[in-house]
């Protein structure tokens, strides 16, 4: 699938199939993740791949009770390495590591459409309760839970503003 398609197919999905992922296609997105580009190529991110149950049922307590995240397969959990800061200080805390986090994710979710997975950004839950379940070191902060799995159902495409209502150029 070439990346045009992917970005107009891709869909926020909160209903998956009970069908595992396969291995080359959970690596696939471990590459996809550490591909991205970073600020100064410091990779500031980390992520936690959960494919236990138990911990799911946890991830959901803390994410206000979102129950599709423990029916995926997979859930990602994507952190923003706060150490980045030592090189490029409060803005590399506080902007930096978290547009990392978000190139990170959107190459899996691309990549997991090109697979013919799905996945959606969840960013509705507890970061002290999530920090606490994942047992994260100080410096990492949660930023996304991205539950992917295969799609139980396949959703029309949402309406996009025009390009002239979201894009202004300067000639």
């Amino acid at each position: 699938m070439d990346v045009m398609t992917a970005i107009k197919n891709r869909r926020s999905i909160r209903r998956f199939l009970d069908k595992e992922i396969p291995e080359e296609a959970v690596e696939a997105l471990k590459d996809s993740l550490i591909w991205a580009p970073s600020a100064g190529n410091l990779q500031s991110r980390r992520f936690y791949f959960v494919f236990n149950s138990d911990i799911k049922k946890q991830i959901v307590d803390a994410a206000l009770h979102q129950t599709f995240i423990a029916q995926a397969p997979l859930v990602v959990v994507a952190c923003a390495d706060l150490l980045i800061g030592r090189h490029y200080g409060k803005r590399g805390a506080e902007l930096y590591c978290l547009q990392d986090v978000a190139c990170s994710i959107e190459n899996m979710m691309l990549a997991a459409c090109s697979l013919g997975l799905a996945s959606v950004w969840v960013g509705a839950f507890h970061e002290d309760g999530i920090a606490r379940i994942m047992d994260m070191s100080s410096n990492l902060r949660p930023v996304a839970i991205v539950p992917v799995g295969y799609p139980a159902h396949s959703p029309l495409p949402p309406r996009r503003v025009e390009k002239d209502e979201a894009i202004i150029e300067i000639k």
